[in-house]
This record gives structure tokens, C-alpha cells and sequence, in this order.
């Protein structure tokens, strides 16, 4: 029996390789006063940019240009919606990875209202937005968070008393993604892999979610078939177009997916590390998924084999997990004629290797210590992650990595 499920708001959907020629069309029907919402370098030293440029001056399009260094923060939101507020813009467009998305969300929603940006996050704020923004547009540049397809903007505040909490609304979805896979090919491996470790554990927290359903397990399956083929292509070989457009894909998926069905263990402890400690988001999430995946399986295998009234009650659940960890084995393993066990087995052997093949950094690299964990652990949410894991569990992920 097919579970029950709804479906989240999905933007327009251009997936193709030149898809940002589309754009100043776009801005001249919104109205032609556009804002490029940009990352540093990435996008605005490509040939795509100079392009771009060129097509909005000939369209007679107005443009304004905010850079964004790292994870947006309320001061980057508060001071672009400030300086912006009287320009009249018509449209806002997010051409960069998931931080650069994440802040024009962000701004196109607070340029219709007054206050802060912190007064409307999840938890931190005290005021609930209306939904209203200006018209946006999400071009991704990298293959990582999906934020082209979700409703929340990330906002952090790093350091102590930290937070990185979300701008969340039905209408924050993006009215339009344009998917250029061409745009990807200017990013450098090292945030290839920590991008595409991130779009890989969205892709199996949602398989693996304790909301997951038929609909997301399709998608999140389809995306994993990308992340076989390309991940690891994509960053031995950045100018492999067939494999960026799988990554593009993946990451779309991962976005729809982690949407609809909700995310584990890992980004439980990925958002609190990201509050409290300047690590990139992708790189936490790449380098905990395979000792998270790991303990998830073993507890899930303690479980399966304990024999309280407790737990059995469970077990359909229990066991239904173990499966999909299995069915990852299989789509990842191309062995055939295998049992569940070593299926599993081979899965998490996989992650530790490729977690080694992409020379994804430990946590310690970044300054985290040993005695930064209690206050991580105690400060995360693990909802969704398909099997509970206590405090010292929790830990133990964190620890292995550091």
C-alpha cells in the first residue's frame, strides 16, 4: 500500500545546459529592475557573467549587485534590504551556491517588510513573516544544498550564543529555477566534493527519513544513480559536462526530496557546528556521513535483534530500514547475489572510501575540539534519522571525525 503523502511547492523547473541566457527575459517580465544576488568569484568572473551583463544592458534592464562572502548572516541580509529599499526592484536572483541562494531568498522576502531578518527566523524570532517578497529566481552554480527548490533561507550567527536557523515560508519557494549545469563547470574541487557530499546525505537522510514515501524514495533514488555515476568524475574531472549535469540533477533532487520527507542525524549535528564553529556546511555534512551512517546501522542491527515487547512492536519499522540500507548497497555495490548483511556492509565501507577518495577535511582542521561536543550534541535535533540515537551515540559521530 502506497503511503500517504503531500507535496511541497515546487518553483518553475528549467533544467539545460545555458538555461541563465533565460534570465534577462525573465527580468524584463518581472519589470526590469533586477537584483544579482552573487558569491565572490565563482559566478562573477565567469563568461557567463560578462554575458549576462551584456543581455541586460542591451534589454534596457536596471541591475543591482550584492556580493555574499560565506553563510549569510543577519548583518549581510539587514544591510542589503537597508541599502535596497528605495531602488524599486522588480526581481531578485540568487546566481551562486546554497549561502548565495540562501540571501536572496532572504532579501527578496524582507524588502516587503519592516525589522530585522532575525525577527522572523524559526526559534530566534518573535515576529511570523507574511509570505510577501519580491519576485526570485534561484540560478545554482554549484551541486550541493537544493536550495533552489526548497522554502527556507538559512541564516547564521557564528560564535558563541550562535544560530543558524531558517526564513521559512510556502511562498519563499523560488518562482523560477534556472538549472545550468554549464555554471558548475567553474567550481574548484575541493566544493565540488564538499557540495556534492552534501547533496549526497540529503539524498539518503530523505531515502532513509522516517517520513519518507514512495513519491521521495523514486527521486532520492534517481538522484543516488547520479551521485554513482558523476561525484567523483565531476571532481577528478571539472570540465566533464555530462557529469555536472548529473551533479546539477542530483542536487535538485536532493532539494525536492529533503523538502517532502525532512533530513537525519546528520544535518542535526551539521546546523548546530555550523552555529557555534566557522566550518563550511558541505564539509561537515561529507565527513559525518559516514561514521553517522555507521552507528545508525549498528543500533538499527541492535535493535533487530533484541527481543523486549518494546522493541518488537517496532520492528516493522526497524526492518524496513535495514532494507533500504541494503537496496543503497546494491544500487552502489553492482554485485549481484549477495545477502541484505553484506549489502548493508558495503554501503558503509563505500562512504568511509569515498569520504577518503575526495580528501574531505576532519572536523579538528577547523579548530573543533573534544570538548566542543557535549555542547554540540546537546543543542541538535535529530528528527527523522530513522533509528533514535542517544547523547553518547550522538557524540560518538562527532568524535570519530574530529
Amino acid at each position: 500500500m502506497v503511503k500517504s503523502f503531500r507535496l511541497a511547492r515546487m518553483p518553475h523547473i528549467i533544467f539545460r545546459a545555458g538555461a541563465v541566457r533565460d534570465l534577462p527575459d525573465q527580468a524584463v517580465g518581472y519589470g526590469g529592475r533586477i537584483l544579482l544576488v552573487t558569491g565572490v568569484r565563482s559566478f562573477t568572473e565567469s563568461p557567463q557573467a560578462l554575458r549576462l551583463r551584456e543581455q541586460l544592458a542591451a534589454l534596457g534592464v536596471e541591475m543591482h549587485q550584492v556580493t555574499v562572502t560565506g553563510e549569510p548572516s543577519p548583518v549581510t541580509v539587514d544591510e542589503a534590504v537597508s541599502n535596497l529599499k528605495g531602488a524599486g526592484i522588480t526581481l531578485v536572483a540568487g546566481i551562486g551556491g546554497g549561502s548565495v541562494m540562501d540571501a536572496g531568498k532572504a532579501i527578496s522576502a524582507m524588502l516587503t517588510v519592516g525589522g530585522s531578518v532575525t525577527d522572523y527566523l524559526e526559534v530566534v524570532g518573535s515576529r511570523e513573516h507574511p509570505g510577501t517578497k519580491v519576485p526570485f529566481i534561484a540560478v545554482p552554480t554549484t551541486s550541493g544544498t537544493g536550495s533552489e527548490a526548497t522554502k527556507n533561507a538559512v541564516i547564521s550567527q557564528v560564535g558563541k550564543g550562535g544560530f543558524k536557523r531558517s526564513l521559512r515560508h510556502d511562498n519563499f519557494v523560488p518562482d523560477v529555477a534556472l538549472i545550468d549545469p554549464e555554471l558548475t563547470l567553474n567550481c574548484p574541487p575541493d566544493i565540488t566534493a564538499a557540495a556534492g557530499m552534501d547533496c549526497f546525505t540529503q539524498l539518503a537522510e530523505a531515502y532513509l527519513s522516517t517520513k519518507s514515501n514512495e513519491f521521495t524514495d523514486a527521486l532520492a533514488l534517481q538522484g543516488m544513480e547520479a551521485i554513482k555515476r558523476s561525484l567523483v568524475r565531476s571532481y577528478t574531472d571539472g570540465d566533464d559536462i555530462n557529469a555536472r549535469s548529473d551533479m546539477s540533477f542530483a542536487a535538485l533532487m536532493s532539494g525536492i526530496c529533503l523538502a517532502n520527507a525532512g533530513l537525519g542525524a546528520v544535518h542535526g549535528l551539521a546546523g548546530t557546528i555550523g552555529a557555534l564553529h566557522e566550518i563550511p556546511h558541505g564539509a561537515v555534512c561529507g565527513t559525518l556521513m559516514a561514521a553517522a551512517n555507521k552507528i545508525n546501522v549498528r543500533e538499527l542491527r541492535r535493535l533487530s535483534q533484541a527481543g523486549s515487547e518494546a522493541v518488537k512492536n517496532t520492528g516493522p519499522e526497524i526492518s524496513a530500514s535495514l532494507e533500504k540500507y541494503a537496496t543503497l548497497g546494491r544500487l552502489f555495490a553492482d554485485a549481484a547475489r549477495k545477502n541484505n548483511d553484506w549489502y548493508i556492509d558495503f554501503f558503509i565501507d563505500f562512504l568511509f572510501a569515498l569520504t577518503y577518495r575526495l580528501s574531505l577535511p576532519r572536523l579538528g582542521t577547523f579548530g573543533l575540539e573534544k570538548d566542543n561536543i557535549a555542547d554540540i550534541v546537546s543543542q541538535s535535533d535529530v528528527k527523522n534519522n530513522p533509528v533514535n540515537l542517544s547523547f553518547d551515540q550522538r557524540a560518538e559521530i562527532i568524535f570519530g571525525r574530529l
